[in-house]
């Protein structure tokens, strides 16, 4: 793992798979879509994997024989179930609450960088995390570009007010590493979200975390401790 090489005014995280555990929640509404089509829903696992990919690749494992079209016009009906009851399940990882306490107690800025629609980002996080406060939330529609586009990341830089050469982007996907180094922030690969199926360490991260208190003692907090 390399060593953090400066003290961080900014920490940007993705959301789904990294922050939150949102997976039981999409998996409710794809066993809705499916019920609804005459099929049975895949196993939960084989769904958790490709969380961070989004509807089209968690409708994808329902119904791998359909075309992208076909996916496509399954996605609204998707959203709509999800949107409806999204935070049933959904709650922070194990110590993400007491890091983010910590991260603004050491006066760094944190934000969100998702590549989740903002209709549902700005309804999720109320209902889910009332008491996060956020310096910046950049959804996969707040520019034209999402994820592994550097653009997103670069914005949530701009609107927290952090320098991104001093700054940390930790996600569980091998996209937010993609978009942190090029926007040239210190990136860090979790391993305890989705992952896609893929191997953290391949994703050419600056480190590779285990659990939130190694992030935490990564980033120089005092205690992290839930």
């Amino acid at each position: 793992m390399n060593a953090l090489p400066f003290r961080p005014e900014g920490v940007f995280f993705d959301l789904d798979g990294t922050l939150i555990d949102s997976a039981r929640d999409l998996y409710a509404a794809l066993v809705v879509v499916c019920r609804e089509q005459g099929v049975d829903a895949p196993p939960f696992d084989r769904v958790r994997e490709v969380v961070s990919r989004g509807s089209r690749a968690m409708l994808g494992v329902a119904f791998p024989s359909a075309d992208e079209a076909g996916i496509l016009a399954l996605v609204p009906r998707f959203l709509a179930v999800y949107e409806a009851d999204m935070a049933s399940h959904t709650a922070g990882f194990a110590g993400i609450d007491a890091m983010l306490v910590a991260i603004g107690a050491a006066d760094m800025r944190w934000g969100i960088v998702t590549n989740k629609p903002g209709f549902l980002t700005d309804a999720l996080l109320p209902k889910a995390m009332p008491h996060w406060k956020p310096a910046a939330v950049v959804s996969g529609d707040t520019l034209p570009m999402r994820k592994p586009d550097p653009a997103p990341v670069l914005h949530a830089c701009a609107v927290a007010g952090c320098d991104p050469a001093r700054s940390v982007f930790v996600g569980d996907d091998r996209r937010d590493v993609l978009a942190g180094n090029a926007a040239g922030l210190f990136t860090v690969a979790v391993r305890w979200g989705y992952l896609d199926g893929g191997d953290p360490d391949a994703w050419g991260a600056d480190a590779v975390v285990d659990d939130v208190d190694a992030l935490g003692a990564l980033l120089g907090l005092k205690e992290v401790a839930a």
